[in-house]
């Protein structure tokens, strides 16, 4: 034991920096939830304002927009988790075909690409995209004599704007994974396939598909923890107040409850739920992540 601790020690002394990191930025603002059992002014600091219960709770539960908000969040979010495993599954697929590395290679760069790109500077690309005087997508809609479509500033629209560019931005990082699975099946089943006179949409149905199920399961389980993260950068760098009533998600009602109207304990209310029921859905999908993959963190 000793003689590990002596060769080990560097190692742990590494960790140290993002350890007191992780306790400084993460876990010491903790203490800032007691806000939401307050009714906090800023002028009397967070030990000397007066404490007033449940009282934020009941007011949010009280406020109608409140649903409206809820219901948002987890409609866009579970649109974008299915979008999220339908496409990037799709392009591997199609991936696995192309025979020639080269061609393969270039079209996952270009298909990554945007995930590093930030959403600020992605909204405005997609503003000047999608105006409805001026973009390009509404110059083809005009051409094929149909009226304009203002994407950012309709509620029927805004919703699955956001799921497509949401999908158009990260579906590349989906992708890789799932080309990570098909390498992992064995090369002798396509041998022995092909030998028995199947065609590549029969391979890919009998072989690819089941080998691919486990990474499948594995990434649909763990993004039920995300049924409440509809992503703010997103929705607050494309959404205005034409679109609030489909596009509010919970992070933008409690910057706007927090930050302008300066509701801090009200605030600090909602997102105190919204990490209670995450934490619940998290540890639900890491529970059948185990069950059913056999993935496991610890």
């Amino acid at each position: 034991m000793m003689r590990n601790w002596r060769t080990q020690w560097p190692f742990h002394l590494m960790v140290v920096p993002g350890l007191v990191g992780v306790l400084i930025f993460c876990y010491y603002p903790m203490t800032g939830i007691v806000i939401a059992f307050q009714n906090y002014m800023p002028n009397r600091g967070l030990f000397h304002s007066p404490w007033i219960g449940w009282d934020n709770f009941r007011y949010v539960l009280d406020t109608p927009d409140v649903y409206r908000v809820l219901w948002n969040t987890v409609y866009i979010a579970v649109m974008k988790i299915i979008v999220g495993l339908i496409v990037p599954i799709t392009v591997a697929l199609l991936l696995n075909e192309i025979r020639k590395e080269i061609w393969k290679r270039w079209i996952q760069t270009l298909i990554y690409l945007p995930h590093f790109l930030s959403w600020v500077i992605l909204s405005g690309i997609l503003i000047d995209i999608l105006s409805p005087s001026e973009g390009l997508v509404n110059a083809a809609i005009k051409g094929l004599g149909l009226p304009a479509v203002f994407f950012l500033g309709d509620n029927h629209w805004f919703p699955f704007t956001l799921v497509l560019s949401n999908e158009w931005k990260e579906f590349g990082f989906s992708t890789i994974v799932y080309l990570a699975a098909i390498t992992g099946i064995n090369p002798s089943l396509y041998e022995a396939a092909t030998v028995d006179g199947a065609n590549r949409w029969q391979q890919t149905r009998n072989i690819t598909l089941p080998g691919m199920a486990p990474i499948i399961v594995l990434m649909a389980t763990l993004s039920i923890g995300n049924v409440l993260n509809a992503g703010f950068d997103q929705v607050f760098n494309l959404y205005s107040p034409l679109v609030y009533e489909s596009g509010d998600i919970l992070d933008t009602f409690v910057y706007r409850i927090g930050m302008i109207d300066a509701q801090y304990g009200v605030a600090t209310a909602v997102g105190l739920f919204k990490s209670v029921v995450s934490l619940v859905l998290i540890s639900i999908s890491y529970t059948l992540a185990y069950r059913f993959a056999n993935y496991r963190i610890f």
